[in-house]
């Protein structure tokens, strides 16, 4: 019997056919061995169900295909999945389905896990697209207090967390949490996670590369990135987390700072015009975390960015200037 703890490995699925088999065949070649693979598929049609069967027609006692019944939002389909997780694994590897994972990535993320029980997310490297990520911890920081890492990001926009891909979760913590991710979250319910746990739980790190994510192709989270969202996801995780890791003066300055940011960008936009669309998305994102979106709080920050503006068309024209010419005195 093997004796080293069981790793529930798991991908949900949709429509990622082109991606999937190399997702899977990552998992194959981990030089762990003892864990059992969950493949979730929400409905696809592209064929990616028929992949997915292959490879567990393959490896049956390892690998096992779970069909949902119906379509599921991303969300709710990623909580389906993390609720099938084997009741006797002790650790959770999510791999999304245009990722993969490097050979040694389970098994260094779980020696770490092992050697600080009171590690209960463990992180790495990525390489992200053409670039590696979550740089900003110190080497040799193996297990890091869960409070001074959440305070890194609040102080000094270190984030270390990366995606679901990135990380390795002890199984028991999926279980204390139904669901496990909040769908007002989205798409950052995941960095929402952690700060939740992370109250309560170390974070480990492995000063190495295990993870690849895919940045070559359209994603949701792509073509949100293009409505601002790197704005409100901040001010959206400080109002919902800050204040259980900062002091009154550091969460009111902070506030103030991410409000700044995030305001300013939604007048730049309110002057250059948007579509209703856009208007909508950032309306529902603000009220999932109590704050009203009307000309009343925009007519506070539009002065502020049509100063902005002029200066910036000031120096970009006195930038033009030629040396040779005397400048204005």
């Amino acid at each position: 019997m093997d004796s080293t703890p069981l790793v529930s490995v798991v991908t949900p699925l949709y429509n990622t056919r082109e991606f999937l088999a190399e997702c899977i065949e990552s998992v194959l070649r981990q030089t762990y061995l003892n864990w059992e693979y969950i493949l979730v598929d929400n409905c696809s049609t592209d064929g990616s169900s028929e992949v997915a069967a292959h490879y567990a027609s393959r490896f049956p006692s390892k690998i096992h295909l779970i069909r949902t019944e119906s379509f599921l939002s991303q969300v709710q389909n990623y909580n389906f999945a993390l609720s099938c997780v084997s009741p006797s694994s002790r650790y959770c590897k999510m791999v999304q389905a245009d990722d993969w994972l490097f050979a040694d990535c389970i098994r260094s993320m779980v020696e770490v896990a092992e050697a600080h029980p009171s590690i209960g997310i463990v992180g790495a490297y990525e390489l992200a697209g053409e670039s590696v990520d979550m740089d900003g911890l110190p080497y040799p920081s193996t297990e890091v207090i869960g409070r001074d890492v959440c305070r890194l990001y609040f102080l000094k926009n270190k984030y270390v967390f990366g995606t679901p891909t990135t990380l390795l979760l002890r199984s028991e913590v999926i279980r204390s949490r139904t669901p496990f991710y909040d769908e007002r979250y989205e798409p950052f319910e995941d960095a929402h996670v952690c700060f939740d746990l992370l109250k309560t739980w170390n974070f480990g790190f492995v000063h190495q590369v295990l993870t690849y994510s895919r940045r070559d192709h359209e994603s949701i989270l792509s073509r949100m990135q293009s409505c601002g969202l790197v704005h409100f996801t901040r001010l959206s995780i400080l109002v919902a987390h800050g204040q259980d890791y900062l002091s009154a003066e550091e969460y009111n300055r902070c506030l103030k700072d991410a409000e700044r940011r995030y305001f300013l960008y939604l007048s730049r936009c309110a002057l250059r015009g948007r579509s209703r669309e856009f208007w909508s998305f950032h309306r529902s994102k603000l009220a999932s975390i109590n704050y009203p979106l009307g000309w009343r709080i925009l007519g506070k920050w539009i002065p502020r960015a049509l100063v902005e503006k002029i200066w910036e068309t000031f120096w970009a024209r006195w930038d033009e200037i030629p040396d040779e010419q005397p400048r204005p005195r």
